[in-house]
């Protein structure tokens, strides 16, 4: 049903989410974001309290892998959750519960985690999770190389509908941030990379401007 990837730029402290998946409206249901506390992404049959509330328990110290245990074990229906998560120490935990459907499974890695269900095989992830060690620049720009690396591998079995990019820098790294959502759309993946790559053109445009501002003279 759903491919994600979950990380944390270890230099920054960005933290961000990039997914995609055969229904519509991904970016609203599965990834929470939250600067400085956390990213939690919930798949399969998604359920929003491990996201809200996951994120509510990161902020109070809890590990990720404490906070989304604690999470599962009040949810009668956890056999069919999947989940992510990456705090603001770099701490990860994935799950995968044993009623998820179709091929299924996790990965995770130094800041990194990928979760995968109802998929065509396990090479999605393992490309995805390649790409986005290999890929160098910013965290949502190595979060949109992961996702075209999985699509490219197989992606969702059942075709293509959504995708999402949700990236929460800190102050000292505003460029980084995103929150691109694309529904309804017959390649959603290449059409993320084809709206990203114009926000980040823009950046670039108000980076140099702003530096020119500032190389002036001040009465």
């Amino acid at each position: 049903m759903t491919f994600s990837i979950v990380a944390r730029d270890p230099k920054s402290g960005t933290l961000g989410i990039a997914l995609s998946t055969a229904v519509p409206c991904c970016g609203a249901l599965c990834p929470y974001v939250k600067t400085g506390v956390g990213a939690i992404a919930s798949q399969s049959w998604t359920n929003p309290r491990l996201g809200v509330d996951g994120l509510r328990l990161l902020e109070l110290g809890l590990s990720p892998e404490v906070a989304l245990t604690t999470l599962l074990n009040e949810d009668a229906g956890a056999a069919k959750r999947q989940a992510g998560a990456i705090d603001a120490l770099g701490r990860v935990f994935a799950y995968s519960g044993a009623e998820c459907e179709g091929w299924f499974g996790h990965r995770t890695g130094d800041s990194y985690t990928v979760q995968r269900n109802m998929l065509v095989g396990g090479e999605t992830i393992d490309a995805m999770a390649a790409a986005f060690e290999a890929t160098t620049g910013t965290l949502p720009e190595r979060l949109v190389a992961a996702l075209e690396a999985g699509q490219a591998a197989g992606g969702d079995k059942r075709g293509r509908v959504s995708a999402a990019l949700i990236v929460r820098p800190p102050p000292s790294a505003l460029w980084e941030g995103a929150d691109i959502r694309v529904d309804e759309h017959p390649d959603p993946v290449a059409e993320l990379r084809r709206i990203f790559d114009i926000v980040q053109a823009n950046a670039q445009q108000m980076r140099e401007e702003l530096e020119r501002v500032a190389r002036e003279p001040h009465p």
